[in-house]
């Protein structure tokens, strides 16, 4: 692994009298798959809209790929694939058009019909994507996120919504692009995909870095047996309410 593809030093945020993100400090290291966890309005897509420039943070720095997003966006846009979780697409278009259209940002686009074959969606070229499953949707938001052939992509909720023949399909998959060397930020609720995915882990609560480190070390410094219950740990959860 050879240095760091994304640096975020002392970051804050507030909205209105809210602080949302809270000093945070963590880097991402080329080649390496990085879990971003936390609970609902933990400040996990305010974070990622920091790193990506799409909000400026009030304190500290963020940086991905050695730049400034906010001031590099052709440069970072041509590097970086980011899935969101709810991707708008227009009115009657099919699954080939949203390729040919994300296709059509890049120099040297990768081979989308590949793409789509490696996700399950290759007999699906010709269907509008108004008539796909939750499920295929978010394979599809995948696909188009790595058609610019990125160095690092952005996955948030990656597999929610799919069933689990197809979550492990899309682990697979990922495991392949991370031998082949892309970085991968992801955010999940699921932690047994943060524990086959991920390198490394930060937990965040309230803002807050709560833990950072290997899977090993997250759930060694808990004290517990597994990732779940070390979550739960790290969350305050008091399993003598239950």
């Amino acid at each position: 692994m050879k240095g760091n593809c994304i640096s975020v030093k002392n970051v804050s945020k507030s909205f209105g009298d809210r602080k949302v993100v809270d000093n945070l400090s963590f880097t991402v290291g080329r080649g390496e798959v990085f879990g971003l966890l936390g609970h609902n309005g933990a400040g996990k897509s305010t974070t990622i809209d920091m790193i990506l420039g799409l909000k400026a943070p009030d304190e500290g720095e963020a940086t991905i790929l050695g730049m400034d997003a906010s001031r590099n966006r052709k440069k970072v846009f041509e590097k970086v694939g980011v899935q969101l979780q709810h991707t708008q697409y227009q009115s009657g278009i099919t699954v080939e058009d949203a390729c040919e259209e994300y296709g059509a940002l890049y120099k040297e686009p990768a081979d989308y019909g590949e793409l789509l074959k490696q996700f399950g969606l290759a007999g699906l070229r010709k269907s509008t994507v108004s008539k796909l499953s939750g499920g295929e949707r978010q394979k599809l938001s995948v696909v188009l996120a790595l058609i610019g052939k990125p160095e690092v992509v952005f996955l948030d909720e990656l597999t929610t919504g799919l069933d689990v023949v197809a979550r492990r399909e899309v682990w697979r998959t990922l495991k392949n692009l991370k031998e082949r060397g892309l970085t991968i930020f992801l955010t999940t609720h699921y932690m047994e995909e943060a524990q086959a995915l991920c390198d490394r882990l930060c937990i965040i609560k309230s803002g807050e870095k709560i833990t950072e480190g290997t899977i090993e070390e997250v759930i060694s410094n808990s004290g517990q047996s597994n990732l779940e219950e070390a979550y739960l740990h790290y969350m305050g959860f008091d399993e003598t309410e239950f």
